[in-house]
């Protein structure tokens, strides 16, 4: 008995979305204007991340070190390319910001 009430209820929101979509497009604000914006935003949050990742991984690093003095090598190799992809996360939405704005 449900499923024909929830079959009902979604047929008849899809009735009434539909004349939605069909609408002429607004003369509202420029796309351009909020991609700046929004783009200043990504590459803030992103810097905000990565910095936040390096300050925990260098941490983990060092007291690895601390506990385990011989095994630097191995820390150290992880903990470079650890570094190295966290920083690869700002360079990309560095790149996609520059496609995006230019």
């Amino acid at each position: 008995m449900r499923k024909p009430s929830y079959l009902l209820m979604m047929l008849s929101v899809l009735c009434f979305a539909v004349p939605a979509f069909a609408q002429e497009k607004g003369g509202g604000t420029s796309h351009g204007d909020w991609v700046a914006i929004t783009s200043g935003f990504a590459m803030a949050i992103a810097s905000a991340v990565c910095g936040l990742a390096q300050a925990r991984a260098t941490a983990a690093a060092a007291e690895g070190l601390a506990r385990n003095p011989s095994a630097r090598p191995g820390i150290q190799l992880a903990l470079i390319l650890g570094l190295a992809l966290i920083e690869s996360l700002a360079l990309y939405t560095l790149v996609i910001i520059f496609a995006k704005v230019a």
